[in-house]
Order: structure tokens, then sequence, then C-alpha cells
């Protein structure tokens, strides 16, 4: 008896179109305010990470700008005729030939070719390449083979 009041009574529900309708309607509703908080989630954080990247472009321009009035600072400080004035401030004067004293140095020629130190070319032969790839093959295998050597003794010596 119970078993037939359960199926009238889901019979009934499930046959109600007005409920259907309603429950659809009502799960329509959450799955696009759902969908509808997504999309403002992300267009928020997509917006947001724009006005950052905006800010950090304005920052670089503004730090290239600063740059160029930097280097056109130091061009203008470079001039020859700023760096004859600041040595003259210092103190400084131009060299007269009265003013410049030549040193002789013995056995000093300035038009020779020979270097002081013999320079050398080192003539040790390199060693020439003979190994190919099936004996590198043979040597790692047996490397291998004598790994397992050794593992088995120990094995055995326990």
């Amino acid at each position: 008896m119970s078993q037939t009041w359960i199926r009238h009574g889901l019979s009934r529900r499930v046959l109600n179109p007005r409920r259907q309708a309603a429950s659809l309607a009502i799960l329509g509703m959450f799955v696009a305010i759902f969908i509808g908080a997504l999309y403002l989630s992300q267009s928020s954080a997509t917006s947001t990470l724009g006005r950052q990247l905006g800010e950090l472009i304005d920052e670089r321009d503004q730090l290239q700008q600063f740059n160029e009035q930097l280097r056109a600072e130091i061009a203008g400080y470079r001039t020859v005729e700023r760096l004859l004035r600041r040595a003259q401030e210092l103190g400084f004067v131009s060299a007269g030939s009265g003013d410049i004293e030549y040193i002789v140095v013995d056995g000093y020629d300035p038009n020779r070719t020979i270097s002081v130190v013999p320079l050398e070319a080192d003539e040790t032969p390199l060693p020439e390449y003979e190994e190919s790839f099936m004996g590198w093959i043979q040597q790692q295998w047996d490397s291998l083979a004598g790994q397992i050597e050794q593992f088995n003794s120990r094995e055995v010596s326990r």
C-alpha cells in the first residue's frame, strides 16, 4: 500500500506542468545569475589589470623621458668647452713648450718591431679523436657489467 502511495505522489508531481515550468524558470534564473557573476568577475579582473598595465606604461614612459634628460645633461657636461672651463677653475693651465720636459731612456727604440718577450707558439699536438659510437656503447656496457659484478659480490659476501 505504501508503494502505491509513493508512486502516486511522484507521478503527480512529475506530471504537473506548472511546477515543471516554475522549476525550469528558477533553475534558468540561477544559471543566468551564476554566469553573470562569473562574467562580471572576469571583466572586473581584466579591467583592473588593464588599468595597472596602463599605469606601468605611463611610469615606464616617464622614466625613459627622465633617462633621456639625464643623458642630455651628461652630454652637456662632456663638452670640450665645459671641460676646459672646469680645468681652469681647478687651477690647471695649458702647457707651453717651456713647460714640457722630455726624458731620455737609454736603450729605448720607439721604432722597434721585436717584442720584449719572444712569443712562442705552443706546439703540443692535440690528441686525435678516435672513439666510435659502437666503442662508446661497449665502454658503457662494460661499466654497467662491472657495477653489477660489484653489487653481486657484495650480496654474496653478506
